[in-house]
């Protein structure tokens, strides 16, 4: 797998402060994309063992609350595979903070076997995601209102409690900053 970028100290995408890895590589290739150069798989440096090691020190610190996979496509078969071992190690190495992945995959695309974007890596990696963003970026629904998203029909999924309860739960903000 490749990245395109590390943000340390993103407060764009997601709650709070956190480490941003832009993974490269990506099919769905939505109109208007915002970083078309990701859809290369080969765009930017290697994820290595050494890369890994950068993001856990990055999410070291208290102020940090967590990781943010974006795209790219976090959730391409090849990418999954890539990804799921680094995040169990990041899970077990920061239990507490948050993981957050944007996806233009939707979960039920996601979690339905036989669908490009399932394999192997999908259900584990989605139990270690708390919040996932789904759908593509459709500029016709673009609404720079939105919190975390950018068109209309792009959710954000508490996954904790959706895979409990079997049904999507859409995250709540209010709800999230009392636990």
């Amino acid at each position: 797998m490749y990245y395109g970028e590390i943000k340390n100290c993103d407060i764009a995408n997601g709650i709070g402060v956190r480490v941003t890895l832009f993974v490269s590589g990506c099919t769905n290739h939505c109109e208007h994309c915002f970083q078309p150069q990701t859809w290369a798989f080969d765009y930017g440096q290697p994820f290595t063992e050494q890369t890994e090691q950068m993001l856990l020190s990055m999410l070291e610190p208290s102020y940090i609350n967590g990781l943010t996979l974006l795209g790219g496509e976090p959730f391409e078969p090849a990418n999954q595979r890539a990804l799921l071992p680094f995040l169990q190690r990041v899970r077990a190495h920061y239990p507490d903070k948050t993981i957050w992945a944007y996806s233009g995959f939707t979960l039920e695309q996601l979690r339905q076997e036989g669908s490009y974007a399932h394999c192997e890596a999908t259900e584990p990696m989605l139990a270690l995601v708390d919040v996932l963003v789904d759908g593509r970026f459709v500029q016709a629904q673009k609404d720079i209102s939105l919190r975390f998203r950018g068109s209309r029909n792009q959710r954000l999924i508490d996954m904790k409690q959706t895979l409990a309860c079997g049904q999507v739960v859409l995250w709540d903000e209010v709800s999230a900053s009392r636990t």
